[in-house]
């Protein structure tokens, strides 16, 4: 129920989480760094030929990571407080987008046709999608839960819009793994699909200007 948390609590989720997204997308790069440390010479162009993969994993999966956490941002920017409910989805949430790492690198090291890894990787972008998507609507549902301001703007069908865009990746990668992770840039539709569905854009950033009490 809403007023039975204070601003600091809101502020200590919202702290929480960005910092645990931080990291993620931090590992990212630690196996880029492993390419390096290996105790052998390479050669710039050796290493881009040869781990062409891990690099292109990094790179999908670090804007994947920020498609996400932009998300999570605009849709928490709409809270003034949170449920119990809202704050156990959001550690799913969580527990999906720090696995992305492992994900990413088990990508990397057995190549873009791999249906196994594909699979897998999708998996839990579907965890993390779904996860919003939940939050989207309780908080929807609970609208006293909502800044006064920015009160009725919510609209889940964004939510379920990118759901089924991952549900739709996963089913391609499996009758085209060849296509492998690239598949995933569907994800990127979101947008387009849900204006062509009439769901409402969220206010930007700086047309929230504050967050009353």
């Amino acid at each position: 129920m809403a007023g039975t948390h204070t601003d600091r609590g809101l502020d200590r989720l919202v702290n929480f989480t960005d910092a645990a997204v931080a990291i993620a997308i931090t590992l990212l790069v630690l196996p880029l760094m492993d390419l390096v440390t290996d105790g052998r010479s390479h050669s710039v162009a050796s290493v881009l030929a040869d781990e062409r993969w891990t690099f292109v994993a990094f790179a999908l999966s670090f804007a994947v990571i920020a498609h996400f956490w932009v998300g999570h941002h605009r849709l928490f920017e709409h809270l003034r407080d949170y449920s119990n409910a809202i704050l156990w989805t959001n550690f799913v949430w969580l527990a999906s987008i720090v696995f992305i790492p492992f994900t990413t690198q088990l990508l990397g090291e057995l190549s873009s046709d791999t249906r196994g890894g594909n699979s897998l990787y999708i998996g839990v972008l579907i965890v993390a999608s779904a996860c919003l998507a939940v939050i989207q609507w309780l908080t929807v549902r609970h609208p006293d839960l909502q800044r006064s301001d920015v009160r009725g703007q919510l609209d889940v069908r964004g939510g379920l819009v990118a759901l089924g865009l991952l549900l739709l990746a996963f089913l391609l990668d499996l009758v085209a793994p060849s296509v492998g992770m690239f598949w995933l840039l569907l994800l990127f539709l979101a947008g387009p699909v849900a204006r062509l569905v009439g769901v409402r854009k969220l206010p930007r950033d700086r047309d929230i200007i504050e967050r009353p009490s």
